[in-house]
């Protein structure tokens, strides 16, 4: 997104901030009212470029919100979509990938008003690890001729019991409603949006044996003094890596050895 797309956005999740703050507001329920209404303006590109005309007047779009969702949502959701109809977006599809992601929010909101957000984060991060590991496994979730419901049975199968409600949740709606995304790049992005739940980067640390509780503390130390943000470590083990480590931060990828790379951060720390 860019330009008023963007404050668009930006605004709509503070405003999905504070109707979560609310103790009154389920942020589970509150994810799945978005996912239907972003299901809604995803199949109807005609209501979705109303919405998103510059020329129809505010209170007019809010009015039109209404009648079509105010009787199927709650009030907190109505209103909220009723607030992105009056913004200005760069583009119509861009107020229905702005829903996508509140509804994604609200979900790793309830996550982490239970406590277990850490969790939802890792797991996202190995599931994203076992997809690329199964060939045929990217393949099931990934194809087209396969039912909604096969692939959620599929995930239930695999996630049920073994992953956090909000983990398995989040990885069904991307896999049966992936709206031209790729399964890893659906999985990054909602990584993202969980780090960032906590003002945290996301380095993705791949190194050829696991690293010791001492080795992660001072990595993820030195990352975050270097990059000046609390920093999140997915890690991950490639014996490829051979005696080294590769990190990756965004769209930075640092090689180099253990000990080199920890001592370079000791004596960055020091500087």
């Amino acid at each position: 997104m860019n330009g008023a797309s963007r404050e668009a956005l930006a605004a709509a999740r503070e405003r999905l901030d504070a109707l979560t703050d609310s103790t009154s507001v389920d942020a589970a329920s509150l994810a799945d009212e978005l996912t239907a209404v972003t299901a809604l303006l995803d199949r109807e590109a005609g209501l979705r470029r109303v919405l998103t005309d510059p020329a129809q007047q505010a209170e007019a779009k809010t009015e039109l919100v209404q009648r079509l969702i105010g009787g199927q949502v709650s009030g907190p959701t109505a209103d909220l979509v009723s607030g992105m109809a009056r913004a200005r977006w760069s583009q119509p599809r861009d107020l229905v990938d702005a829903l996508e992601e509140l509804a994604d929010i609200a979900d790793l909101t309830a996550a982490e008003k239970r406590g277990n957000l850490d969790e939802v984060e890792d797991e996202l991060f190995r599931f994203g690890r076992i997809v690329a590991s199964s060939t045929d496994l990217r393949a099931a979730l990934t194809d087209r001729t396969a039912t909604g419901q096969a692939k959620t049975e599929l995930l239930h199968r695999l996630l049920g019991g073994r992953a956090k409600p909000a983990t398995e949740r989040l990885v069904a709606r991307l896999v049966t409603v992936p709206r031209g995304r790729s399964l890893e790049a659906g999985l990054e992005s909602l990584s993202k949006l969980a780090a960032e739940r906590r003002d945290r980067m996301v380095a993705v640390v791949t190194s050829a044996v696991p690293l010791s509780d001492g080795q992660k503390q001072r990595l993820g130390a030195a990352l975050a003094k270097l990059y000046g943000r609390r920093m999140h470590l997915n890690l991950d083990v490639d014996p490829e890596v051979v005696g080294g480590i590769r990190v990756r931060v965004g769209d930075e990828v640092i090689n180099g050895s253990i000990a080199d790379r920890l001592d370079d951060a000791a004596r960055r720390m020091a500087s």
